[in-house]
C-alpha cells in the first residue's frame, strides 16, 4: 500500500532542529512525533499557551457548541485581512453570524446543479491544454494545471464567465502573488509573539490585495447595475438578510467573492493535484477508478447523476484530503480563561485545531500514513468518528461550498483519469509544505499521456 510522502516523526529537539534546516521553514517539520498521539496537550514551549488538540471529542466541542469561545486565531485573521477585512472567512460573533444568514441562502440558490454545465466546460477546456502538452510530449506541472481548472469552474460560478479574459487572468495571477506573499507562518511569532498582536503586510502581499479587490470592485458594481443573471454574483447582491440586518454594500461583496474565489480554488485544487499524484504512483486504485467511470459513463459526457454515482473517484479525493488537508492548521483564539479536557486555558492561547495530525492519528486511523481511498467507500465511511476528519471544517462553520467542492472535484478526478495516464517525472522529489494551503513544496511535474493513443517519444520538458 502507498505510503505517500509527509515528514517523519521526530522527537522534539531532532524535529525542531530539522525545522530550523530547511530553507521553507516548515510547519509539518516542526510537529514533534507525540503530536500524532496526544490527544490534548501543549505544543513546544512559547510565550503564549499553544494547546494542540487531536481528540475528535474535544474538536467537536470547540467548533460546535463553544465555537463562539474559540474564533479563528489572530495570526490567521490577521494575514488575510488586507484581501478579506473581516468577512464570513475571518469574522466572529454577530458579525459572522449576518454575513453567515445571507450567504447561506445566497449560496444555496447557485445550485450544484445550475452549476454543473460550467464545471464541465472547465473541464473540457482543461482537457484541451492536456491534450496539447501530450502531443507535444511536455511534462505539465500538475498543481498549476490544477489550480488553473479549478479556479476557471469557480470564476465561472461566480461571474458566469470564463477565467480566459485579460482582466479574469489578472485577478489569477494576482491570487498566486498574494499566496506567496502569505506562504509562510513565521515560527518566531508563534513562539515568542503576544496574543492579539498585530500582523505585518509585505508589499508585494499589499500590492496583490489592491490588485484583487480592484478588479473584483469594478466587476461587481458593473454587475449591480445591470440585470440579475443565474450565478453566485447576482445571488449575493440580492441576499437580504431574514432577521433584518443591512445587505451586502459593495465592499462587502468585494471581501465575500474574494473570499470565495480564494477558498473555493486553492483547496480544491491542492488536493486534486494529491489525489492525482498518488492515483499515478497506485495502479490497482487508477485502475478501479476508471473501471466504474467507464462502468457509469463509457466513454461520453459524465451527467451530474453519474457524478453522484462514482464513488472510486470521490473516495479518492476524500482520501486526498485526509492524507493532505487543504489547511494543515485550524488554529483558534480563546476569548477568554477556560477550561479544555480538564486543561486550564487563559485569554489569548492558541487552540490548535489540526487535521494534518488529527488525519494521521494512529489511534483513530487503520495505516494512518497510507493511501486507502476504500476507507471512504460507502460501506466503510459510516465508521470514521464524527470530528476525527474536518478537511472542510465542522459545526455551524463547515465550509458552505463542500458539497460544490466535492462534486467538482469527483467529476474532474473521474474525467482526467478516464482520458490520461500520469507517470510522476520525479517522484522522489514530492514532498508537502504548509503554506496558506497545504500545497507541494516545489511542482510536482507530470508526464501526461492520452490513454487513447500509443506511448510518446523521447523527451520530457517543463512546462
Amino acid at each position: 500500500m502507498l505510503r505517500p510522502p509527509a515528514p517523519r516523526p521526530l522527537g522534539p529537539v531532532p524535529a525542531l532542529l530539522r525545522h530550523l534546516a530547511e530553507p521553507e521553514r516548515d510547519l509539518l517539520a516542526l510537529l514533534p512525533a507525540d503530536a500524532y498521539r496526544r490527544r490534548v496537550g501543549r505544543l513546544g514551549h512559547s510565550r503564549r499557551l499553544i494547546l494542540l488538540v487531536n481528540d475528535p471529542v474535544q474538536v467537536r466541542e470547540i467548533m460546535g457548541p463553544r465555537a463562539r469561545e474559540f474564533p479563528k486565531n489572530d495570526l490567521f485573521a490577521g494575514a488575510l485581512s488586507p484581501l478579506v477585512r473581516d468577512s464570513v472567512f475571518t469574522s466572529a460573533g454577530e458579525t459572522w453570524a449576518r454575513q453567515r444568514r445571507l450567504v447561506d441562502p445566497a449560496f444555496g440558490h447557485m445550485q450544484v446543479r445550475r452549476a454543473f454545465p460550467r464545471m464541465a466546460e472547465a473541464v473540457d477546456d482543461a482537457e484541451t491544454r492536456l491534450d496539447a502538452a501530450a502531443a507535444r510530449g511536455e511534462a505539465v506541472a500538475l498543481d498549476a494545471a490544477m489550480s488553473r481548472v479549478t479556479a476557471d469552474v469557480v470564476f465561472r460560478a461566480i461571474f458566469g464567465e470564463s477565467l480566459e479574459t485579460s482582466a479574469a487572468k489578472e485577478i489569477f495571477e494576482a491570487f498566486a502573488a498574494f499566496q506567496r506573499s502569505v506562504a509562510h507562518v513565521d515560527a518566531a511569532r508563534l513562539i515568542l509573539g503576544r496574543p492579539f498582536a498585530p500582523t505585518p503586510v509585505s508589499p508585494e502581499c499589499r500590492e496583490a490585495c489592491d490588485t484583487i479587490r480592484g478588479r473584483l470592485r469594478e466587476w461587481i458594481a458593473a454587475r449591480m447595475a445591470a440585470p440579475a443573471r443565474e450565478d453566485l454574483c447576482s445571488a449575493l447582491i440580492a441576499a437580504r438578510d431574514p432577521e433584518g440586518g443591512p445587505a451586502f454594500d459593495l465592499e462587502d461583496l468585494v471581501d465575500t467573492v474574494g473570499v470565495f474565489f480564494l477558498a473555493g480554488h486553492e483547496t480544491t485544487a491542492g488536493a486534486l493535484t494529491w489525489a492525482l499524484w498518488m492515483l499515478s504512483e497506485d495502479a490497482g486504485a487508477a485502475a478501479r477508478l476508471r473501471a466504474e467511470t467507464e462502468a457509469e459513463a463509457g466513454s461520453g459526457p459524465i451527467p451530474l447523476g453519474a457524478v453522484k454515482r462514482l464513488v472510486r473517484a470521490r473516495a479518492a479525493f476524500r482520501e486526498a484530503m485526509r492524507l493532505y488537508p487543504p489547511l494543515a492548521f485550524l488554529p483558534r483564539v480563546a476569548l477568554q480563561p477556560t477550561e479544555i479536557d480538564g486543561i486550564s486555558v487563559p485569554r489569548g492561547a492558541m487552540v490548535m485545531v489540526s487535521p494534518w495530525t488529527l488525519h494521521r492519528s494512529p489511534d483513530l486511523w487503520a495505516q494512518a500514513d497510507r493511501f486507502d481511498p476504500d476507507r471512504f467507500l460507502p460501506e466503510r465511511e459510516r465508521a470514521v468518528e464524527p470530528g476525527s476528519y474536518i478537511p472542510f471544517g465542522l459545526g455551524e462553520r463547515i465550509c458552505v461550498g463542500a458539497a460544490f467542492a466535492t462534486v467538482e472535484a469527483t467529476l474532474i478526478l473521474a474525467r482526467l483519469m478516464r482520458r490520461y495516464r500520469f507517470e510522476a517525472v520525479a517522484p522522489e522529489t514530492a514532498r508537502p509544505l504548509a503554506r496558506l494551503t497545504l500545497r507541494p513544496a516545489q511542482p510536482l511535474l507530470m508526464r501526461v499521456r492520452r490513454r487513447d493513443t500509443a506511448e510518446p517519444a523521447p523527451a520530457v520538458t517543463a512546462a
